[in-house]
Order: structure tokens, then C-alpha cells, then sequence
């Protein structure tokens, strides 16, 4: 400010600005003739933040030297200064780090008795095995230090991976190690013993074989290993009115009753696209997802690859309602409702000359020529896949179309069920809850999964299992549930047992103990 700016600022022009100044000024608690020689004193621009600081207040000279207010809980004591009190925080920091650095208990480590033959310490080994994996297995080859699991490859001598793995085999070797795996038998939540559990199972079967089974069911998923199946064979031969049941929430019915409905059994549908000049794919994902598709991927890929003069490339066309991993890779992708397919499907049979006709959006009659044409021009080497999701008419005019285009025995074959028992898993969960309903399930054995997270809705599984307050008492007397994890159905059932994993088992516990008695 220049000086008479000053002067008028304080000569009245303050109160505009600062009405706390102003009073002060009105009481005469500011020496104003000492305010303006002291102004005269001065040359150059001056500055203050308030008349205090302008008048030398002592109170104000005090405040502003103050670090903290009057009455603050963090007011420096007289005893300690500043300096005093980084010097103990220094310290404090330092003892607490030196704490961490302190030395770890000894550990002894103690050399085999009688050394595995093969086995060299720090050197690893490598096994084969098969993860099972829907109604899929996955050929892999374990590299192991010292027994344990560390590392996963496809395995190139197994028809399935041809060397290829996906993500979730590569992601269960830490599922092996996960911290929140069951590692112990529990009942009702409560921790038990082994032997109690076992003493349990038998007084169970026990009673289940006074009266043939009956009462006695068994919930699973697709089963594919063998073992597995004879030993649950095995149950039903010893219980003869005991019933087993299916449910597999991430498979479909339509593939099983496709098949059903083309040949009057099921059967498994094996493709061979690396030998298939044109693919069609209707909402099927056989390059991301669902049986063989790791050796899908790997033979439509080498199709993508020009070695020499003579080679060609397939082609491949996709009608789908979500994008996928195959339809990402497609030459030609026609977005499609999910239920439209199957108007496509049909649409595209009486295009092949099999009868039958359907109306499809305008936007896919060019489409549906183009495919045709193309399809007829390939007789032999083409293929139809349809996906899992598909109701089971989709399925079966597929096999019909490829049956038509002489592809069966060239770029698809068929063979047996690859499933242990193949059902429609969803009437299979029907008539489960049926008979719970009805009062017909004495003891359910939930052998993996979680139906009570996973069943459709509309069955409401978690009432089938859980005690009813109002009647008192729990629909299924009996409930067992193996699984790797205390899930939403581990919470629900009387006992829980915890389940191997795939790398270090060959079969269920379980069972075993149950088929002892």
C-alpha cells in the first residue's frame, strides 16, 4: 500500500472489510497517532495481515509465534522442546525396526530316513497326471520339488492338451496351497476328530443297509474319473434302492439330450477342426470353452498358419449373442439372439435340403446364402458345432446337417460317453428335491460342489437341507458334504469332510469309509 492508502485505511476505510478492527479502533485501543508515525517512518511498501500486526500488539506478536493454539492437545510441554522430541522418535523407530531384524527361531532340517528312489534334493521331478475338468480331462505333466506341486505344462503325448494348458489348470496349482482349503472334519461347524466322523459314517450305513438303501442319495457332478465311479458303483451295489444324482451348473443338458434325440443314446461328439475347410459355429465357444477345446484351439490354429505354397486356410463363420473367444478369432460373425439360433439352425437345414423351413431376421438371409453355398461347396470338409447352451433341437439338426455334408467320419467322430453316468442334470435336481420334499431322503451325500450357492432358484436347495424352525426339524435327516472349501453348503449340512485335491488323491475318502461298513 502507499502511505496515504495506509492513513485512509486506517482512518476509516478498515470497517468495511474488518468490523472486529473498527471496534477496537472505537474503544481506543489503538494509539493512532503512534500507528501513523510509525508509518512515517517508514519508505517502500508495506504489507500486514491485520491493524494487530500494523499496531505491534503484544498479544498478537504472541499468537504468532505460537505454534499451535492456547489449550491444544498436542501443546508442547516447557520440558520438551522440538529437537528433544525428534531425537525420541528417532529412537523409537530405530528400536522398532531392530525388533524385526531379530533372529528367527532354529530350525532343524532333517534328511530322509530312507531317501525316494530318483529322488535328488533341489532337483526337481515331473510326473503326468489328468485334471479333471467338467466333463473334460486335461492332460498335464507336474513338476514337483521334493513332493510338492510348483509348476504346471500341458502334456504333449495326451490327446487332450497336445502341450496346451488353460488358465485354470495353470491356476490350481495355487488352489493346492490356498490357506482357506478345509483341512479338517467338521460337524456343525465345530471341529472333530477323524475317528468320531468315521464312527458316524458307520452307525449311517449301518441303518441305510437294514433297509436296502432306501432313503440313501448321492449328489454329484459330472464324474469322468473311473475310479470315482466304480467306487460309487460299488455304494449302489451294496444299497440297491439308494439313488445317485447330477448337477453341474456350468453344462448344459442340451449336448446330452441332442444327442439322445439324433441317435436314441448318448453319445460324445470328438471334432476335428484342423481337417475342416469351413466351421460354422452356432453359439459355440469350442476354441475358449467346454470339452477339448485346449486341442481345438491348438488344430484350428495350425489351419491359421501358411507353410508352403500349397497350404490353405480354413474359414470360419459364427452366429452368437455374446461375444466370445472363438467368435473374436471368426472370419465372418453375425450377432444373433440367443433364441434366434435356432431359427437359423432350421433355416439353414431347409437351405441343405432337409426340410422344414423358419423366418430370420432380413440382415441374416444374405448371411444364411453365403454360409450355404459355402457349406455345399465343401462336402467332407466342413463342420457344424453347436454350443452347450443350446437346447437339444439345435444339437440334433446339427448332427443331421453334418450327417448330410458327409463330415461325420472326417472332420467329427463319434464315441461312447465319456461321462461315468450321463444324465439330464437338471431333472436329476428336480427329482432330488422331489423326494426330499416328499419326505423320501433319509441321508444325502454331497460328494464337491454347491448346489445351495449354484442350484437354479427355483428349487430353493438351501430350504431341502437347512432345519425348519417351524416344523421343528430338518427335511433330510442326514447331511454330508465333501468339498474343498467350507462353502454356503458346508454351512447348511451336519457334517463336513474335506476334500483332496485332484494332484495329491486318486479318489473320495469318503466313500471308501462309507463302503467299510
Amino acid at each position: 500500500m502507499r502511505e496515504h492508502e495506509q492513513h485512509e485505511h486506517i482512518d476509516g476505510r478498515h470497517d468495511r472489510n474488518d468490523p472486529a478492527a473498527d471496534a477496537k479502533l472505537r474503544e481506543g485501543s489503538m494509539d493512532l497517532a503512534a500507528v501513523r508515525a510509525k508509518l512515517q517512518s517508514k519508505t517502500g511498501k508495506q504489507y500486514w495481515r491485520t491493524l494487530e500486526e500494523l499496531a505491534g500488539d503484544p498479544e498478537f506478536e504472541e499468537l504468532l509465534h505460537r505454534e499451535f493454539p492456547r489449550q491444544a492437545p498436542s501443546e508442547w510441554e516447557d520440558s520438551v522442546d522440538r529437537r528433544d522430541f525428534l531425537k525420541l522418535m528417532a529412537a523409537s523407530l530405530t528400536f522398532a525396526g531392530l525388533s524385526g531384524c531379530g533372529r528367527t527361531p532354529e530350525q532343524y532340517v532333517v534328511p530322509y530316513v530312507k531317501q525316494p528312489e530318483g529322488m535328488v534334493l533341489g532337483k526337481p521331478q515331473f510326473y503326468a497326471t489328468v485334471m479333471p475338468f467338467g466333463a473334460d480331462a486335461i492332460g498335464l505333466l507336474v513338476e514337483s520339488h521334493e513332493g510338492r506341486p510348483t509348476k504346471i505344462e500341458g502334456n504333449p503325448d495326451h490327446p487332450a492338451s497336445l502341450g496346451a494348458t488353460n488358465v485354470f489348470a495353470q491356476a490350481s496349482v495355487l488352489n493346492l496351497y490356498d490357506p482357506d482349503r478345509a483341512q479338517t472334519v467338521t460337524k456343525f461347524g465345530e471341529i472333530q476328530t477323524w475317528s468320531l466322523f468315521v464312527d458316524s459314517a458307520q452307525a449311517i450305513a449301518a441303518e441305510m443297509k437294514a433297509a436296502n438303501g432306501a432313503g440313501f442319495r448321492m449328489l454329484t457332478g459330472i464324474v469322468t474319473s473311473p475310479t470315482l465311479a466304480a467306487q460309487i458303483q460299488s455304494l449302489l451295489t451294496l444299497f440297491p434302492q439308494a439313488k445317485w444324482h447330477q448337477w453341474e451348473p456350468a453344462v448344459g443338458d442340451g449336448t446330452r439330450e441332442g444327442a439322445k434325440l439324433a441317435f436314441g443314446s448318448y453319445l460324445n461328439t470328438v471334432y476335428r477342426p484342423e481337417k475342416a475347410d469351413v466351421i460354422l459355429s452356432l453359439d459355440s465357444d469350442f476354441l475358449g470353452s467346454g470339452p477339448g477345446h485346449i486341442r481345438y484351439a491348438r488344430e484350428f490354429s495350425r489351419r491359421r498358419k501358411l507353410n508352403g505354397p500349397t497350404d490353405t486356410m480354413n474359414r470360419l463363420y459364427v452366429v452368437e449373442p455374446t461375444p466370445s473367444v472363438t467368435g473374436a478369432t471368426a472370419d465372418h460373425r453375425l450377432p444373433l439372439r440367443a433364441s434366434e439360433v435356432e431359427l437359423f439352425a432350421r433355416a439353414l437345414a431347409a437351405k441343405l435340403g432337409l426340410g422344414g423351413s423358419a423366418a430370420i431376421p432380413p440382415d441374416a438371409e444374405k448371411w444364411l446364402d453365403a454360409i450355404a453355398k459355402d457349406l455345399q461347396n465343401h462336402k467332407g470338409a466342413s463342420l457344424l458345432v453347436a454350443g452347450e447352451q443350446q437346447p437339444a433341437e439345435v444339437h440334433a439338426l446339427v448332427h443331421a446337417i453334418n450327417a448330410t455334408l458327409g463330415n461325420v467320419g472326417t472332420t467329427l467322430y463319434y464315441t461312447e460317453p465319456v461321462e461315468a453316468h450321463p444324465a439330464n442334470h437338471l431333472e436329476s435336481l428336480r427329482e432330488l428335491c422331489a423326494d426330499i420334499d416328499a419326505g423320501k431322503v433319509e441321508t444325502l451325500l454331497i460328494l464337491g460342489g454347491n448346489p445351495v450357492y449354484n442350484a437354479p432358484h427355483d428349487f430353493d436347495f438351501a430350504s431341502k437341507i437347512k432345519f425348519d424352525e417351524k416344523k421343528n426339524r430338518k427335511p433330510v435327516k442326514n447331511t454330508i458334504h465333501v468339498s474343498s472349501h467350507f462353502d454356503e453348503t458346508a454351512e447348511l449340512c451336519d457334517w463336513h469332510v474335506a476334500e483332496s485335491h485332484y494332484l495329491e488323491t486318486w479318489a473320495m475318502r469318503a466313500l471308501s469309509t462309507v463302503r467299510s461298513a
